[in-house]
């Protein structure tokens, strides 16, 4: 049998989704509840394998068992199991050709950052921050060149370990809300820090540092030297994975009014 689970997480205190030698990752957390609910070894595949401080609130996984467990063992039975900042939102079979991962077509990250001279702190490690007024319009503006399929060698991490730059991103919207400014990205996939390194390269831009011409110029080059710093996890959230034949039940909203929920 083979269960999909959705999952949400604060990612403050993990290192990251993927299971370490010692612990400490999210999916140590998880397949030990799971492990312990089914009565077996439980393994666990995600849609998309988030960094140490990056959060969720859309996160899919996939395991097998041939344990026979009502849904909300695997729900409420499991969420009993789990660190506070771990949750399972929902559960449901599959069909067995189902894939957390690979039968994805398309994935969500929202960045949530908080535009203001003050730094957070009822939020620390919730949002990122940036003192110096943003220009909202230069960041749209600047934003224009990356939608569609490029490759974005620029904006991956040496350490990424996909076998293609080459990345369909579909939508990047940029708006502000009260103090914080939200930029949302859907795409096919995404490259190791993609993300994180296009909004450290946007602000760049609305700090006005460089002309929103600039991102076109880094893009082209495929140098990621020539793009700007990787931005800090803090505000990285994982909000929605899409599949062709499978419709995702009811989640929860990764931001209300702009800001993480919580």
């Amino acid at each position: 049998m083979r269960i999909a689970l959705g999952i949400e997480y604060d990612g403050r205190g993990f290192c990251g989704w993927q299971t370490q030698p010692g612990g400490g990752g999210i999916q140590d957390s998880l397949e030990a509840a799971l492990t312990q609910i089914a009565d077996q070894p439980v393994s666990t595949i995600c849609a998309g394998r988030t960094d140490a401080g990056v959060h969720a609130s859309g996160q899919v996984v996939h395991f097998d068992c041939t344990a026979e467990r009502p849904l909300t063992a695997w729900t409420r039975g499991v969420n009993a199991l789990l660190p506070e900042g771990v949750a399972v939102i929902w559960a449901s079979p599959v069909a067995e050709s189902f894939h957390a991962r690979f039968s994805a077509v398309a994935r969500e990250y929202r960045y949530v950052l908080l535009n203001g001279p003050v730094r957070p702190a009822l939020e620390h490690g919730r949002v990122g921050w940036c003192h110096s007024p943003l220009d909202l319009a230069a960041m749209q503006t600047a934003a224009g060149c990356l939608q569609g399929t490029h490759d974005f060698s620029a904006f991956r991490s040496a350490e990424c370990q996909a076998r293609s730059p080459v990345r369909t991103l579909e939508r990047l919207r940029i708006v502000r809300e009260g103090g914080y400014v939200l930029f949302d990205f859907r795409a096919n996939a995404f490259l190791h820090h993609m993300v994180r390194n296009l909004v450290g390269s946007l602000v760049h831009v609305g700090k006005g540092a460089q002309p929103p011409s600039w991102l076109k110029n880094v893009l082209d080059s495929g140098d990621r030297t020539q793009a700007d710093r990787t931005f800090e996890a803090a505000g990285l959230y994982l909000t929605r994975v899409e599949y062709p034949d499978f419709a995702l039940p009811p989640g929860r909203s990764a931001c209300r009014d702009g800001r993480p929920s919580g």
